[in-house]
């Protein structure tokens, strides 16, 4: 009865405490996509008018990603040392700060001091961004243990709001007060977001571990896989936004209308992301989730151009159906990734504590900044030489490997993973059981048990019988309840 007390007051408590820091990193999320997003309708006619061409300022925006491509996994690997709070804030604080001096760049007159310090505070502003981000993804899936697939989803959801309203709000705020007023009113927001994380940011326990190894990590098949299907989805996504808007010209919309049409893809997504997280951690396999989404990205990207397979004519609204597809199918290929990629690598062997969720978080939002810039890059080039629908020939054929490798991991997997189970709350009933034992057998029980958690790095999940790391989650405690 004593453990049952325990165990209502303790979910009682966590529950306030994971309110809290979910609330709090969805704003995070939501203010530094905007910050990231708020200078595309008005930055490149700035960059313009001091001279810079179009291959200039668009570095400016890729340099972005490539930083946060470099930074994100020095900060997963030294999250646990440095201390994860310390990291977010640090990073907002940054980020805060740098968007308020990019919004002062319009006060540089000379082209090259101009494009240099954009090119200064942008790559400041990564670093912040790329410590936070890859900080919150890791408190997440600290404080969420047993619903890491829905809250990360619901983070995903506040990002992508974030990033698809931001061009406007920085269209609005530019329109009303000139190009300081957006970087000064998102970066003040920011600031107070820092602030309040401050002071409301329940502490993550320290932990004096061994960091985990990157390139260990990378060797267990299941997370390579993940991190390499979290690359190829946001190619596609940076697919559209360098090569959509061209492609639209041929139907005469106005600005509006193109907005609304960049809105499609990313607003399915955020709508559909909560679901197909909560679907991963209540019943759906992450890696069967990852097949269907790329057939889904597929079909989808067929039939914006259409590609030239299909022998139909360009139309409207073709483009907006195959938008809603590939939005459904992004849902389903970025939201299982992140949870998919910590339960491989608890499998394989790495502990179940923060600094394999830095590591993971680190690779995850490095894999990312990977496709997100390297996307935008192909789809120019290939826009310029080929066209848009013979362009699209390129996506497809970076999500039919992603069928291909997923398929081919779930045909190689020694066995398939049993449901997922809230592992904390099965040995709280197993230990209560224990204890009921425990009056008739002189303490051995709750020792030999005590001596097992010690031999095991995470509780309640075991390798495979062959060691290998196709490794399904596993629990003696699921064995004993079936």
């Amino acid at each position: 009865m004593l453990i049952g007390d325990e165990a209502a007051r303790i979910k009682q408590r966590y529950t306030r405490r994971q309110w809290s820091t979910v609330m709090l990193i969805g704003t995070v999320n939501f203010a530094g996509a905007v910050c990231i997003s708020l200078q595309a309708p008005f930055y490149p006619q700035e960059a313009e008018s001091k001279g810079s061409t179009a291959t200039e300022y668009g570095l400016v925006f890729g340099i972005f990603e490539l930083v946060s491509f470099l930074s994100s996994p020095l900060f997963g690997k030294y999250l646990d040392t440095i201390g994860a709070k310390f990291t977010l804030t640090s990073g907002i604080f940054v980020a805060a700060v740098s968007c308020m001096l990019f919004g002062l760049l319009d006060l540089v007159i000379e082209h090259t001091e101009f494009i240099g310090l954009s090119f200064a505070v942008r790559i400041v502003e990564a670093l912040g961004a790329s410590a936070a981000l890859t900080a919150a993804f890791a408190i997440i899936a600290s404080e969420f243990p047993d619903s890491v697939g829905t809250t990360f989803a619901t983070l995903e959801t506040f990002y992508g709001v974030g990033y698809i309203v931001g061009p406007t709000i920085g269209g609005l705020l530019f329109q009303a007060g000139g190009y300081v007023l957006p970087f000064i009113v998102m970066g003040s927001m920011l600031v107070v977001v820092g602030v309040v994380t401050c002071f409301v940011l329940p502490a993550s326990e320290a932990q004096k571990k061994p960091q985990a190894s990157l390139l260990k990590m990378l060797a267990v098949p299941g997370v390579l896989l993940d991190s390499l299907v979290t690359t190829a989805t946001a190619v596609s996504m940076g697919f559209y936004s360098a090569t959509l808007e061209p492609h639209l010209r041929q139907f005469d919309l106005s600005p509006a209308l193109v907005g609304v049409m960049f809105i499609i893809s990313g607003g399915v997504y955020a709508m559909f992301a909560p679901l197909v997280g909560r679907l991963i951690d209540r019943c759906c396999y992450a890696k069967r989730v990852v097949l269907f989404g790329g057939v889904f990205v597929i079909i989808g990207v067929s039939l914006v151009g259409p590609a030239d397979f299909l022998p139909v004519e360009t139309s409207l609204w073709m483009c907006v159906v195959g938008l809603i597809i590939h939005g459904f199918g992004l849902s389903c290929l970025m939201v299982p990734t992140f949870s998919d990629a910590i339960s491989s690598a608890v499998v394989a062997g790495f502990p179940d504590d923060l600094t394999t969720y830095g590591v993971v978080s680190g690779l995850w939002a490095s894999s990312f900044a990977l496709g997100a810039f390297v996307g935008p890059s192909v789809a120019g080039v290939l826009f310029d030489t080929v066209g848009f629908r013979q362009s699209t020939y390129f996506i497809i054929a970076v999500h039919l490997l992603v069928v291909f490798g997923t398929a081919l991991f779930l045909c190689c997997e020694r066995r398939p993973p049993p449901r997922k189970l809230k592992t904390k709350t099965l040995e709280l009933s197993m230990q209560a059981s224990l204890l009921r034992l425990e009056e008739s057998s002189g303490g051995n029980l709750i020792a030999n048990l005590s001596q097992d958690r010690n031999r095991s790095p995470f509780p309640g999940v075991t390798r495979n019988k062959a060691g290998s790391g196709y490794g399904s989650i596993g629990s003696s405690f699921i064995e004993v309840a079936a």
